[in-house]
């Protein structure tokens, strides 16, 4: 008798997980998949438990396995090969599956712009649990009051008023780095550097100077802590996440939980030193736990830690991207490093450096940054996800549908953009956009990166200065080989022959 009381509750148990595990992992798949066939859209088949994410993986290792030789940028069949056969397949918005998830993908500028400008329902998408350490927390992952809370209050410490301000600290960040390549190359007229990790290091010293009032010196724990969650995160997103999983303490879990740790006493403490100089009563921090000095209070102490860890991710990674590539596409096109050089020393006449004012004058320059972002978006794809029943396009879509926006896709259509698509042509920036969503780099709509502004100033200080000191030509050891991480990649680093432009 008293055996059947625990026999029946370990049935009961069993019974229940048994009807949500064919609940989540067989109907509701089915159920998601008739609906939208109903409406014209197919994708490719369903299978248990992982979806399509073995599919995924499987073209993703094909894909990476080789460069791209003779170099070209046509790249959406490495970065993106299951979305180039699938769409070729199913058309140009299909449904395809994240385990059991089912994610919409949409690559139309009208039902883009639909999305993520005419509906104010949309959100985030769902982070792997596992993923949510990295970025869950601050303005990447909220939702909702919390999230516009927030948004207002960091959208202080990013006007364009406030980023000109910095351009002094850009110049100075910029002119030591450029100092210690020299150094390191031992005071040689030519010398090869790999690019990528130097603008990582200098794009890293930038947000924390004029974003937190700290030096790369003084962060550089939390970068490299945050690089080593970076390994782990990656990891975790590309798997199927089973509920539960993130509490077991497996290897990576207690790895993931030391990291966690170390980064937030790393940035609380940089909190506590900002708050103990004068000078640094405006920046990134204390405009957070300020508010806007009106109706609202600022954040708490454990909330400015979540966005400085946001801003110290998404800072570092997106500027020192962008440049990288850029760099790399002038070293490949001669004929536009000479136009933009000459650009550069009529605004700064020859060799003075660049103030804010010089910023408007950089119509060139501003323009090859925009055709770099297009050729090379740092984040190719773009997820969203619906808050509640909707219309879209003329489809019905459910709540929760999650939305999967292709910006590499977009910017290599060549509907859009015309024959000469996959050609580096920075003169096509000359004219004003036919479609607002025909490139959006900084994403498009309410939740557009709330850093474009210091990105692209950024940008435009460090290209103009390095195209003052530097004539750059493509070294014999680059191997072509962009790669989709976090942000897109030079997967075998960016290595650049620089010549100073003094020297004979």
């Amino acid at each position: 008798m008293y055996l059947m009381f625990p026999l029946l509750f370990l049935v009961i148990i069993l019974a229940r997980s048994l009807v949500k595990f064919v609940y989540s992992y067989i109907y509701f798949p089915w159920k998601i998949t008739k609906h939208f066939e109903k409406q014209g859209i197919q994708g490719p088949p369903y299978h248990l438990i992982y979806g399509n994410t073995e599919d995924m993986k499987k073209l993703m290792k094909e894909a990476t396995s080789k460069p791209i030789n003779p170099p070209s940028h046509d790249i959406l069949r490495r970065i993106a090969p299951y979305y180039d056969i699938w769409s070729n397949q199913y058309g140009k918005k299909f449904l395809m599956w994240y385990g059991p998830k089912p994610l919409l993908m949409l690559s139309e500028p009208d039902m883009i712009k639909e999305l993520l400008i005419t509906n104010a329902c949309m959100g985030k998408d769902s982070f792997n649990p596992l993923s949510q350490n990295l970025f869950g927390q601050g303005l990447v992952g909220l939702e909702g009051d919390k999230w516009a809370l927030h948004r207002k209050i960091a959208n202080q410490a990013f006007t364009m008023e406030r980023v000109k301000a910095w351009v002094p600290t850009i110049v100075n960040s910029t002119l030591k780095e450029m100092d210690e390549w020299e150094q390191e190359s031992g005071g040689r007229d030519e010398f090869e550097l790999d690019v990528q990790k130097a603008l990582e290091n200098l794009s890293a010293d930038i947000i924390s100077r004029t974003a937190f009032g700290s030096s790369f010196e003084e962060g550089k724990r939390i970068f490299e802590l945050q690089d080593q969650q970076t390994v782990l995160t990656l990891h975790a997103q590309r798997s199927v996440y089973f509920p539960g999983l993130r509490f077991l303490p497996t290897k990576r879990n207690r790895m993931m939980w030391k990291l966690e740790k170390e980064i937030r006493n790393s940035v609380r403490a940089l909190i506590e030193q900002s708050g103990n100089h004068r000078e640094n009563s405006r920046n990134f921090i204390t405009l957070l736990m300020q508010g806007d000095g009106r109706e609202r209070e600022g954040l708490s102490v454990e909330e400015v830690v979540d966005e400085c860890k946001t801003f110290y991710f998404a800072g570092k990674g997106t500027s020192a991207r962008l440049l990288s590539w850029a760099l790399l596409l002038l070293a490949m096109n001669q004929e536009w490093q000479d136009k933009i050089r000459e650009e550069v020393f009529r605004a700064c006449k020859s060799n003075e450096l660049p103030t804010a004012d010089n910023l408007i004058e950089f119509k060139l320059v501003t323009m090859v940054l925009q055709e770099t972002m297009r050729l090379y978006p740092p984040g190719p794809m773009l997820l969203r996800r619906t808050a509640k029943k909707m219309k879209l396009g003329g489809l019905d879509i459910p709540a929760n549908t999650q939305f999967s926006v292709p910006i590499i896709a977009v910017h290599h259509d060549i509907d859009i953009w015309g024959n000469d698509v996959n050609e580096f042509n920075p003169m096509r920036f000359s004219e004003p956009r036919k479609h607002l969503a025909s490139y959006f780099p900084f994403g498009i709509g309410s939740r557009i990166c709330i850093g474009q502004n210091l990105a692209m100033v950024e940008a435009k200080i460090v290209l103009a200065m390095i195209i003052q000191r530097f004539s750059l030509t493509m070294s014999p050891s680059y191997v072509h080989s962009p790669i989709h991480l976090w942000t897109l990649d030079p997967q075998y680093g960016a290595p650049i022959i620089f010549r100073r432009l003094n020297s004979s």
